[in-house]
């Protein structure tokens, strides 16, 4: 499964988005069950592109991403591209669709 980095202050999470041009933000919360379920899912689809990198904020303790993001809801995914971000998905996933996305961005990007 997809390595998980632990980003825990928003200094952390602005230096990840710098250092990994191809990012992926999940941001959740600890009493979450849907954010729980999602994560395993995720890294495993994660597996398939190994250029991204993938990052778990939790909002309890990282408060500012919510402002930062834009966040009113999780579990949230983004899909950053040299910080901008490409993909937004919330809630409930629709993998298929999802990595139809990510197909379709990421053959883009690594040509």
């Amino acid at each position: 499964m997809k390595k998980v980095h632990e980003l825990t202050t928003i200094k952390m999470t602005e230096e990840f988005l710098q250092n990994h041009a191809l990012s992926f933000l999940f941001v959740s919360r600890p009493d979450c069950s849907v954010c729980h379920a999602v994560l395993p899912k995720l890294r495993e689809l994660l597996d398939k592109y190994p250029q991204i990198h993938l990052g778990h904020i939790d909002a309890s303790k990282v408060e500012e991403v919510a402002e930062k993001f834009l966040i009113f809801t999780v579990p949230i995914m983004l899909l950053m591209i040299e910080g901008k971000e490409y993909i937004r998905e919330d809630r409930f996933v629709r993998f298929d669709q999802l990595e139809e996305k990510l197909d379709q961005i990421y053959e883009m990007y690594t040509e």
